[in-house]
């Protein structure tokens, strides 16, 4: 190989870079995916599960007359 060919291989070129560093993030969500565990909602007990969240306050009332959502 001539001088100029061995320099080639040895800089790394920004598309090179940025396509190893997309690999390397996929491969480490590929990993740390199973590993992460599952997510947890039953913190809640049965009360608070079955209780009214959504409340019509002033300020919703105000956004459907401005938007004109019908009643």
């Amino acid at each position: 190989m001539t001088k100029e060919r061995k320099n080639e291989r040895k800089a790394l070129g920004r598309r090179e870079f940025l396509r190893t560093l997309g690999a390397g993030a996929t491969a480490a969500a590929a990993v740390s995916g199973p590993l992460a565990g599952e997510a947890r909602a039953d913190t809640e007990s049965n009360e608070e599960k079955r209780k009214a969240r959504y409340r019509e306050t002033d300020h919703v009332k105000t956004y459907y007359r401005v938007n004109r959502y019908p009643r």
